[in-house]
């Protein structure tokens, strides 16, 4: 449950003693969980069955019928007991022996610390008792003159702590069933085309960047790739959440794991092994459940002092008992000691946070929403203000070049041709729409020398010896280029909500190029149920001022921030920080990167660029802007469930450490068995588990 505790092999966590767990999961079950769970299952039932004939014997006397003490006289029922106790004490509690010494060798005392010295406590006093009666005073004796013995309850202690262990295992291989789903549900194989045509199945490992694969119908898309050929509809609700299938035709984009439909197309692999999106999904999420919230600290912190001070309680309870309590004082003083140790375990406290951090990652995964760390869970309910890049997040990122504008003395093929020649250099999705239109009005390509990116503003280079710029009104002005005529044009284009791009050709104006970005489909609804939400949008965009607030008039943002660079756009985002405001940043390209880091909440578009999504942290897989909201849905679900698991474990040790101390006996002669209170504590974590499952269910 720590994550900074790493190790090359299976074991305990040195800090909670709780089973590690592999950083890296695989498909199937996990074999460690499952190991675990044979290991502790095996030793539950090898204590019960002794520990059955053990409890019947001590508690012999009230069945009726045969009283036990008729059958068996003190000193033969010592003996029996402490035969059927000391395989289970010795040999089904030792991992709670071995976990309670590492606990005290490594500083961190835990849970097992506590199980530890109760069980030993119990099980040592008992043997020498047995052993040797004659050893203890008139204060251990009972009325009889006997020395009292506590095998039954170091025992069933052992028994109902393993039972406890074996239901949460359980219970807890249950949290990564959402991340074992997307495992499982890989591609096997691939079928693999030949440059002549010729076909063949080959092992998922053997495909590599390049390949030419055949999906048919009813398969699984075997890797992350693009359709050359063919058309069909995908089943992507693995990686998206959404349950429509989606149309795919040439051009378009696949991932890997996805359920093709009925039709059948050739692919050409981009994306295999680790670098696939489901291989990006699942590490993401492994690393979002092995991250701690902040929330986390404060049990972190109670945990710290808790053992050191429930030893110090366990001691205080044995003396006064011991000094005031009835007889036998000293028999009653280390009963009530040991039920302090049991009741006390803080499990529950250590599993509060972590189990509902593992659920919640693995649902988000499910609905094609990625936390990258469990803080991103906890902070994505508390945004009022959400900053939204246009292109690619508020619009489809698929921009369609529109309009070709020459100045005199220009042609429309011209233009068209220098530009998309300069672009043809660029990954922008502006770049793209023009370099499009190029090829569909089959334009000839030209040469490009010296070429350079201006982030935020555009490129430049040379084209048959002369220079060619294009790019934004700010990179003409920081280059002197007077527009002239075409700047009213572009005034009335973006009016319309296009992008236009200027044109310069060895310093001067040569024309402008037209672009427009449809908004998505989704963009309205998720606008209106963010605004529902109280929250405040913002957008920043490097575009142009009339074109930014034709788009904001249409979707009814709040605030508009336009022809700003990357740098500028952190800057707008510590501003409203400044101003109070917990800001979330919605971007999808490298250019977004800054201000997605600086904002106390990084969402990315999962349609967008690797360098987005890793400044980000969250991630919407299919880049939709209406998973915001069930992202907060669930953070809200999560955050509350933690703090519901957080209560249960402080109030079950406040409570129950007065009552195991004896607190209730003077006003009603009250007192708590230990074997009470290992149910009680066994009972505790295994509530926690299972309340943090609860979120599977949550409907967001």
């Amino acid at each position: 449950m720590h994550p900074e505790i790493r190790q090359d092999h299976p074991g305990s966590c040195p800090k909670c003693g709780m089973t590690l767990v592999l950083r890296n999961p695989v498909a199937g079950e996990n074999t460690e969980e499952n190991a675990e769970l044979k290991y502790m299952t095996r030793r539950f039932w090898f204590a019960a069955v002794l520990t059955t004939p053990l409890l019947l014997i001590v508690m012999g006397d009230m069945l009726p019928g045969m009283p036990v003490s008729r059958i068996l006289t003190h000193g033969i029922r010592s003996w029996v007991e402490l035969l059927l106790a000391t395989p289970v004490c010795l040999w089904a509690a030792w991992p709670f022996y071995v976990r309670a010494f590492q606990s005290m060798v490594n500083r961190s005392l835990n849970m097992f610390t506590l199980i530890g010295l109760g069980v030993s406590v119990s099980y040592l006093y008992s043997l020498v008792a047995a052993l040797f009666p004659s050893l203890f005073p008139a204060s251990f004796r009972n009325e009889a003159g006997e020395v009292a013995l506590y095998f039954e309850a170091a025992g069933v202690i052992v028994t109902l702590i393993l039972l406890g262990q074996v239901l949460e295992i359980r219970a807890r291989s249950q949290t990564g069933a959402a991340i074992k789903k997307l495992l499982g549900m890989a591609a096997k194989s691939a079928r693999r085309v030949a440059d002549d045509g010729k076909e063949e199945d080959v092992p998922l490992e053997a495909v590599v960047v390049g390949n030419k694969l055949r999906v048919r119908p009813g398969e699984k898309v075997p890797v992350d790739g693009v359709v050359l050929e063919g058309n069909s509809s995908v089943d992507e609700s693995l990686v998206s959440g959404e349950p429509i299938p989606s149309e795919k035709n040439s051009g378009d984009k696949v991932v890997g794991a996805t359920m093709n439909g009925t039709g059948s197309f050739l692919m050409k692999a981009e994306k295999v092994g680790a670098e696939t999106l489901l291989s990006r999904i699942v590490s993401m999420v492994a690393e979002a459940q092995r991250s701690r919230a902040p929330i986390q600290k404060l049990a972190d912190t109670v945990s710290g002092y808790f053992v050191p001070i429930v030893v110090g309680l366990a001691i205080l309870t044995f003396a006064v008992w011991a000094l005031w309590g009835p007889d036998p004082k000293m028999a009653h003083a280390l009963i009530n000691a040991v039920a302090v140790l049991i009741i006390a375990c803080p499990c529950a406290l250590g599993l509060a946070t972590p189990m509902s951090i593992m659920v919640a990652t693995g649902k988000g995964a499910t609905m094609g929403i990625l936390f990258k760390n469990a803080e991103a869970i906890e902070t994505m309910c508390k945004v009022n203000t959400l900053v939204v890049d246009k292109t690619g997040t508020l619009t489809e990122g698929k921009p369609k070049l529109v309009v070709v504008v020459p100045a005199e003395g220009f042609g429309e093929p011209e233009v068209l041709r220098l530009a998309a020649s300069l672009e043809k250099g660029s990954e922008h999705p502006l770049a793209a729409a023009i370099v499009k239109g190029a090829e569909e009005k089959k334009t000839d390509f030209a040469k490009v020398e010296d070429f350079k990116s201006v982030t935020g503003k555009g490129v430049q280079g040379s084209i048959e010896g002369r220079r060619v710029v294009l790019g934004n009104q700010t990179l003409m002005d920081s280059l002197g280029i007077y527009a002239g005529g075409l700047a009213a044009k572009a005034e009335s284009l973006r009016s319309e909500g296009q992008t236009v791009m200027f044109l310069g050709l060895d310093g001067k104006a040569a024309g402008l190029l037209g672009v427009a970005d449809p908004i998505k489909e989704s963009t309205p609804e998720a606008i209106k149920a963010l605004h529902a939400e109280g929250i405040k949008i913002v957008m920043l965009t490097g575009d142009s001022e009339t074109t930014a607030r034709a788009v904001a008039k249409t979707l009814g943002l709040d605030d508009v921030v336009a022809g700003v660079l990357p740098d500028q756009k952190a800057e707008k985002v510590k501003k409203l920080q400044a101003e109070g405001r917990f800001v979330a940043m919605a971007g999808d390209g490298i250019n977004d990167a800054p201000a997605l880091a600086q904002a106390q909440v990084g969402i990315a578009m999962g349609t967008g660029t690797d360098v987005a999504m890793e400044s980000a942290g969250v991630t919407l897989v299919k880049g939709d802007l209406r998973g915001i909201v069930k992202a907060r849905a669930l953070s809200r679900c999560t955050m509350a469930n933690i703090k519901q698991n957080l209560f249960f474990a402080f109030f079950y040790n406040a409570a129950g450490v007065p009552l195991a101390a004896g607190f209730l006996f003077p006003f009603f002669g009250l007192l708590l068995s230990p074997i009470i209170a290992a149910a009680a504590m066994s009972f505790s974590s295994l509530s926690v588990v299972m309340n943090a499952l609860r979120l599977r269910k949550a409907k967001i």
